[in-house]
């Protein structure tokens, strides 16, 4: 195969309102794992010239089978992480800021705030 899969299509809608074709998944060391360029997310619009466009998902996955040795794929990178499965990251980070990017400042604030009590404490 080609080492990735797919969601979507006119009667599997894997985003609200859009029945194109998206990857879901690409398989390490897959076809499209080793040619580095295919991400997850990626809206797939043709293959080998053949739009995807108002497919049913098994005449989408017929098109991908049949594609021959040679594939080209015409596709629209995700630019932003969208609201709904898409957006989901598979490698098991969420996204935005690490917890210790909080966790840290704000433990070093706590630990001078006490070290500062308790110098005023012994002062008196």
């Amino acid at each position: 195969g080609l080492g990735f899969n797919i969601v979507g299509g006119t009667d599997q809608q894997y985003v609200s309102n859009d029945s194109s074709i998206y990857v879901s998944r690409i398989k390490k060391d897959g076809a499209a794992y080793l040619d580095g360029r295919l991400q997850e997310g990626d809206k797939i619009l043709a293959v080998n010239g053949k739009d995807l466009k108002d497919l049913r998902h098994k005449d989408a996955v017929e098109l991908f089978r049949n594609a021959g040795y040679d594939v080209s794929l015409k596709i629209q990178r995700r630019l932003q992480p969208q609201n709904g499965p898409v957006g989901h990251r598979g490698d098991g980070e969420s996204g935005g800021l690490p917890l210790a990017a909080i966790l840290v400042p704000g433990l070093a604030l706590a630990v001078a705030a006490v070290w500062i009590l308790l110098r005023y404490r012994q002062r008196m």
